[in-house]
């Protein structure tokens, strides 16, 4: 795949969106740097950012999305996350549980995929990667049939969006074999408790508690027992998404460094005059760059239909570990201002920390990538 220049269409988007964020999100997000932003402020958030194409991008627009392209999608995500990574994460998953809801039963869909399009509902996917063994035979919800109906327990940690979700994917064991059953939390009940982290705290992410949820067997989403495709589908697709938030997380770095490098001066000369201080900045472009063609190729790929797995996991690998990087190297260059509070380096650096490990730690794409490359299963 070659890079293709932004079409004039795809440019306008961007423009506008970024306008927008500038005027109407940063604003909020810079309140609740350091605090969990309220459900309600959020769906404000959400309604408005709906507007401009998250999460209905890459939706057909016979069920109300833009139809747009991945690569679009991309473009937008990246404009977000380097606003705030908090609301873009709410959003990300938003536009996943809008792509799954594709694969629901038409009445499902119509009840759900509007209200997810137009930022009005929020929905989670509980996934916990850290219960799921390669088979999912561990996974902790059970789901037994009870005529037409599902009783669901069990268990889900680490879910975003799990406080403000109005409805749950929810990775489940059934007598076929792992499904997914889409919980409505006021109609069929399931409780939340959030967690704290070192970082990403002015969105949700919670363990959510499930105890005899009565669930219509109209609510299985894809065939029951085919959960485990579509899990490691959706693995992909999340993956290449958290890579988008890391070239966001790069972006909102380079630009207070140039900015602080631009400004700042040491024994009467600006320090990005210094030729250390020049080629660090110039090495945290090159990461970004970098970053950025790589889930452009994977969007393009998916774009053009073609398999992108080893390449979004190359691109996931890369781009959380060189936000990391180049986050490192913001700090570094503010000096001691770099680890205060009244500069936001330091808040970026411990998010991207945190990607490294939200998309799956950097050696799990590596056995993936290794894989394809030998045709030999590296796993335990």
């Amino acid at each position: 795949m070659t890079y293709r220049v932004p079409t004039e269409e795809q440019t306008l988007a961007v423009k506008s969106f970024r306008k927008f964020l500038l005027a109407e999100v940063r604003p909020v997000a810079h309140t609740y740097r350091h605090r969990f932003i309220p459900k309600a402020t959020m769906r404000e958030l959400t309604q408005r950012i709906a507007e401009f194409g998250l999460p209905g991008c890459t939706v057909p627009v016979e069920h109300g999305g833009m139809g747009w392209s991945y690569t679009t999608q991309g473009m937008l995500l990246e404009e977000l996350a380097a606003c705030s990574c908090d609301v873009a994460l709410c959003v990300m998953l938003n536009m996943a549980v809008a792509e799954m809801l594709l694969d629901a039963a038409p009445e499902l869909r119509a009840r759900y995929l509007p209200e997810t399009l137009g930022g009005r509902l929020f929905g989670a996917i509980g996934i916990c990667e850290l219960e799921i063994g390669p088979n999912g035979a561990e996974i902790p919800a059970r789901a037994v049939r009870d005529g037409d109906h599902f009783t669901v327990n069990g268990t889900q940690s680490w879910i975003t969006n799990g406080v403000y979700s109005d409805v749950l994917v929810c990775a489940v064991r059934t007598e076929k074999g792992l499904s997914h059953l889409l919980i409505d939390r006021e109609a069929h009940g399931y409780e939340t408790r959030n967690i704290d982290r070192v970082a990403l705290n002015a969105q949700s992410t919670a363990q959510i508690f499930i105890a005899d949820a009565s669930v219509p067997a109209t609510h299985l989403l894809g065939q029951e027992g085919e959960g485990l495709r579509d899990m490691k589908k959706f693995g992909v697709h999340a993956g290449t998404h958290v890579g988008v938030l890391s070239v966001g997380l790069m972006r909102a770095a380079l630009d207070e460094s140039i900015a602080y490098a631009t400004k700042h001066t040491q024994f009467g000369k600006i320090i990005a005059a210094r030729p250390l201080i020049a080629a660090k900045l110039a090495d945290m472009a090159i990461r970004t760059d970098a970053a950025r063609l790589m889930y452009q190729r994977v969007f393009g790929m998916r774009d053009a239909g073609l398999c992108c797995d080893v390449q979004a996991s190359m691109a996931l690998g890369f781009a959380t570990e060189a936000a990391v990087q180049v986050c490192r190297d913001a700090v570094q260059l503010h000096g001691a201002n770099g680890v205060t509070r009244e500069f936001d380096v330091e808040r970026l650096l411990r998010e991207a920390m945190t990607m490294s490990i939200l998309g799956g730690v950097t050696e799990i794409p590596q056995l993936g990538i290794a894989r394809a490359l030998t045709g030999v299963a590296a796993f335990d």
